[in-house]
C-alpha cells in the first residue's frame, strides 16, 4: 500500500462522496462529471488496496476502511483549512474564511450582523448554515463550523460558550382569544389551554416546559411544528397559544396578527451563546466576528458582555 501516491484532489473527492452519500450529488457539488469522479474514487481504492464503498440495492456505505479514510480526509482537511487560515492571518483579518450555524430563532438578527460585518470584510469568505438546535449540536460534535450560536450550549460536550445578548421568549395567541386584554393573567389559567410546540429536544420548548413544571402541570400539546413560522401561521389560525422568541413575532404583533398575552413571569429570559469546543483554535476571522457581534449587537438582544465556561 503506497499512500503516498494518493493526491489530495482524489481524497477531496473521496470525502465529498462519503460526505454526500451518493456519486452523483458528489459530482454535482464539486462541479465533476459523473465518470471523472468515479475513476478518481477507483484510483484512490487501488491505492488503499480495499474497496471503499459497498453497493446494497441503489444506496452506498462506506466500508471499514473506508470509514477510516474518511475519518484521515476530514483530519486532512481540517488541517489544509487551519493552513490556509494561518496564510491569511499573515495578510492580517482581511483575508481568511469563516464558518457558522445558527439556530433558526437567531437568523432574524444574527444575519444583520453577518452582513455588516461582511461588508467591513469584504475579503473573508462567509458561510452560514440554519438549523434546529439537533442539527447545530450534530455539526459541533463533528467540528463542522468554526462558531456555532444557539441558545443553551450543550451539557454533555466540553465547549466554551460567551453570552451576548439576551432572548426573551413571550407568550402569544390570535387575536380572538378570551384572554387577550387581561392583565396579569396566571400561569395557572393557562391549565386548559391548547399550546403549538417546537419539536422534543428545542431550547424554547424546554424553557417553556420548565417555566409551567415549576407551576404544577404541563401545557396541553395541541401540536408539534418544526419551525417559528408554522408556528406563528398556526396561532394566528387559532389552534392554540405557543411561546416564541420575541424577535420572530416583531411583525406579526405590529401587524395585529398575534397578540402578546400579559402572563405573571413571561417574558422568559434565555441567553444567546457564542459556543465552540474547548480547545479550538478559532481563526483571526472567527476571532474578529466574535468581536464585531458584541460591539454592534442590536439593542432587542443587548445586555453586558459576559464569558461562561461550560464543562
Amino acid at each position: 500500500m503506497k499512500l503516498r501516491h494518493a493526491t489530495l484532489h482524489q481524497l477531496r473527492i473521496f470525502l465529498a462522496v462519503a460526505e454526500h452519500n451518493s456519486f452523483a450529488k458528489a459530482a454535482q457539488s464539486l462541479h465533476l462529471s459523473p465518470p471523472t469522479l468515479s475513476l478518481q474514487v477507483k484510483q484512490l481504492a487501488e491505492t488503499v488496496g480495499q474497496p471503499l464503498f459497498e453497493q446494497l440495492g441503489k444506496k452506498i456505505f462506506l466500508t471499514s476502511a473506508g470509514k477510516i479514510l474518511a475519518e484521515a480526509c476530514q483530519d486532512i482537511a481540517q488541517r489544509m483549512d487551519l493552513l490556509s487560515e494561518d496564510l491569511s492571518a499573515l495578510q492580517g483579518v482581511e483575508r481568511g474564511k469563516l464558518k457558522l450555524a445558527i439556530l433558526t430563532t437567531v437568523k432574524y438578527s444574527v444575519p444583520k450582523l453577518l452582513g455588516g460585518f461582511c461588508a467591513a470584510h469584504p475579503g473573508i469568505e462567509v458561510a452560514m448554515v440554519v438549523g434546529n438546535r439537533e442539527n447545530l449540536l450534530q455539526r459541533l460534535a463533528n467540528n463542522k463550523d468554526d462558531l456555532y450560536i444557539m441558545g443553551q450550549p450543550p451539557e454533555n460536550m466540553d465547549v466554551v460558550s460567551e453570552h451576548f445578548g439576551n432572548n426573551p421568549l413571550v407568550l402569544v395567541a390570535p387575536p380572538n382569544h378570551p384572554l387577550v386584554g387581561k392583565k396579569k393573567i396566571s400561569a395557572k389559567e393557562l391549565r386548559d389551554e391548547p399550546f403549538i410546540l417546537r419539536e422534543p429536544g428545542s431550547g424554547t420548548r424546554l424553557t417553556t416546559e420548565r417555566f409551567f413544571e415549576q407551576h404544577g402541570f404541563m401545557p396541553i400539546n395541541r401540536l408539534e411544528v418544526g419551525s417559528n413560522e408554522a408556528i406563528k401561521q398556526t396561532v394566528a389560525g387559532g389552534l392554540g397559544l405557543a411561546v416564541l422568541s420575541a424577535t420572530t413575532v416583531v411583525s406579526e404583533l405590529a401587524l395585529g396578527e398575534l397578540v402578546q398575552l400579559d402572563v405573571s413571569g413571561f417574558p422568559l429570559i434565555r441567553r444567546w451563546q457564542v459556543v465552540y469546543p474547548r480547545g479550538k483554535r478559532l481563526s483571526p476571522a472567527a476571532e474578529a466576528f466574535k468581536e464585531w457581534i458584541y460591539e454592534n449587537r442590536p439593542t432587542e438582544i443587548g445586555g453586558p458582555k459576559e464569558s461562561i465556561e461550560k464543562n
